[in-house]
């Protein structure tokens, strides 16, 4: 259990004094959760269901300051010290649609569905498209390499852009920039 701690702590740095000891809970009530992930399931499993003061922990994810690009950063830079020297770094880049209707969500856009689709039968589906990056790994207890992923963005829509007044970037200009930081 000290050894989850001390990579836990490589994270501290990404959230301010008052919010660490919340996060740290949330981390790790996260890795114990076997269902649902969310900040009650958490909370119930590290013992704290009937705490006070449950609001705090929800305000980590909504109020809290904190960047989860440091935090892919430090996760790349933990993956990267277990790599050994002699081996290539290889990266990998997916997206992947979360399909989701409604007038009220934001970024979404209409894509071509590539599970569903076929050469000569195009399916288009709405939703928010999400780039993941990751590191691609051997692994000791198995004969394929592993996809390690270190973040995930989301990547709006070209219309949801326009909307919001922002410059549209391509899955090529997002996967460059994230590699980039």
């Amino acid at each position: 259990m000290l050894d989850i701690i001390n990579v836990l702590e490589c994270f501290s740095p990404v959230f301010s004094a008052r919010v660490w000891p919340h996060a740290l809970i949330l981390l790790i009530g996260a890795i114990l959760c076997r269902k649902e992930r969310t900040v009650a399931a958490i909370l119930r499993v590290m013992g704290l269901g009937n705490d006070p003061h449950f609001t705090n922990y929800h305000r980590v994810l909504s109020k809290a300051h904190w960047s989860g690009l440091q935090a892919a950063k430090i996760l790349l830079g933990l993956l990267l010290a277990l790599v050994p020297v002699n081996l290539p770094v290889i990266m990998g880049v997916d997206d992947t649609i979360e399909r989701r209707k409604g007038r009220k969500i934001k970024d979404k856009g209409c894509y071509r569905d590539p599970v569903r689709s076929t050469e000569k039968h195009v399916i288009r589906c709405f939703g928010l498209k999400w780039l993941s990056m990751m590191l691609i790994v051997p692994v000791p207890w198995s004969q394929r390499h592993w996809a390690l992923p270190f973040l995930t963005a989301l990547t709006p829509s070209e219309k949801a852009n326009v909307q919001e007044n922002r410059r549209h970037k391509t899955t090529i200009d997002w996967t460059v920039q994230d590699l980039s930081s």
